[in-house]
């Protein structure tokens, strides 16, 4: 069954196989929601473990550790009311050894770092990007190194859509 170390193993995995036939070619992690945490993860242990820095990290809807996230999400509203939520739920998620500690990822890294978040995520709201952006830029030492992006409701991007956006290549470069 699928684990948080056994996710981030195979981002290093697949880091070191594009590394070995990319040349000079830069490397990022980007992850996307559940993604983002592997993707802190992965940069984090390269660089404690290796003392290697990816060229950067992009997170795209993300938020600040799994049990945060999963306090939010659309699906828990109706579980919230009930006594032993925090128990049941939220607590689960850690004795299955998952806890995609972005919040405390960030606050080692030292490579670039774009945060991306529609204003109309309905999935993982807003404020969790950019509760993970004040974090990363607080502990920072270049904060120029960290940006965060937001797009507005009007583009409709939601959870799902920041890739399809005609900008983004712009905007990551």
């Amino acid at each position: 069954h699928p684990t948080e170390s056994g996710f981030t193993t195979d981002v290093l995995a697949l880091y070191d196989w594009a590394k070995a036939r990319s040349g000079n070619s830069s490397i990022l992690f980007w992850g996307h929601s559940l993604g983002t945490g592997i993707a802190t993860n992965a940069a984090r242990k390269l660089q404690e473990e290796r003392g290697v820095q990816v060229d950067a990290v992009v997170l795209e809807s993300p938020y600040t550790n799994i049990r945060e996230a999963a306090a939010h999400i659309p699906i828990t509203t109706i579980y919230r009311q009930f006594p032993g939520f925090g128990y049941l739920i939220l607590d689960s998620l850690a004795l299955g050894d998952m806890f995609f500690r972005s919040d405390e990822n960030v606050k080692v890294l030292a490579c670039p770092l774009l945060i991306l978040h529609a204003e109309d995520d309905a999935v993982l709201p807003p404020h969790l990007g950019r509760k993970l952006f004040e974090t990363a830029h607080s502990t920072y030492k270049d904060k120029t190194k960290v940006k965060f992006i937001t797009f507005p409701e009007k583009l409709g991007l939601g959870h799902d859509y920041i890739s399809f956006n005609p900008e983004l290549p712009a905007l990551v470069k």
